[in-house]
């Protein structure tokens, strides 16, 4: 990757300062990886108890369908309105997803059971509702933390792998250039003085030395 960094000891200073906020930030992602990685593995058993209680509230909602249908016909089962869901949300190092739902549910005391399979057919079909929002809450959760996931590993990839090894070179490269520069610098130095010292010492023709200038 290509840096701009300035000339002299100027981008020595620019390239320490970027060092120093590199470590920072690797310091910073380190500590958010590890928490979201907690409430990955915690979102990743609540997704699967979720899951086994979805399946299982479905399983015992298609059961008491099939005998209040069998007992009382398709009639005993008639169409309600949908359910209220409501969602409670939640945030983890800036990772935002769901964390709870309510769901609310029309009032039947209208409805009149044909059979006395509907009531609890009713109430297991709600079951089933109730368990499939909470594991579509979870499911959401849990794929919303695995990429704030992923997106911080790269990042943490990015800078310990590219950005803090170019930096490095690069501040490497520019303290060579600045020492050759130095040393260039003391031995035209040393030369002038040399020089000068040379020609302060040269008799002129009258036996007399130049002023020295």
């Amino acid at each position: 990757m290509k840096l701009h960094v300035p000339s002299g000891r100027a981008g020595r200073l620019w390239l320490r300062h970027r060092l120093a906020t590199a470590a920072r930030g690797i310091d910073l992602l380190d500590r958010k990886l590890r928490i979201l990685r907690q409430e990955q593995q915690r979102l990743r058993l609540l997704n699967e108890r979720t899951g086994r209680e979805w399946n299982a509230a479905l399983a015992e909602a298609e059961t008491w369908a099939l005998r209040a249908a069998a007992l009382a016909g398709e009639r005993a089962l008639p169409h309600a309105p949908p359910a209220e869901i409501t969602v409670e949300w939640a945030e983890v190092m800036g990772a935002a997803f769901p964390e709870r739902v309510h769901c609310r549910f029309p009032d039947p005391s209208g409805l009149l059971p044909l059979s006395a399979a509907v009531t609890p057919a009713r109430l297991a079909c709600r079951a089933a509702v109730e368990a499939g929002a909470r594991h579509a809450a979870a499911r959401e959760a849990l794929r919303v933390v695995t990429a704030e996931t992923a997106t911080t590993t790269t990042r943490i990839r990015a800078l310990r792998e590219r950005w803090t090894p170019a930096l490095r070179r690069a501040l490497t490269d520019l303290d060579l250039a600045l020492d050759e520069g130095e040393r260039a610098a003391a031995v035209q130095a040393r030369r002038r003085v040399a020089t000068t010292s040379a020609r302060a010492a040269k008799p002129t023709a009258d036996g007399l030395r130049p002023p020295v200038s």
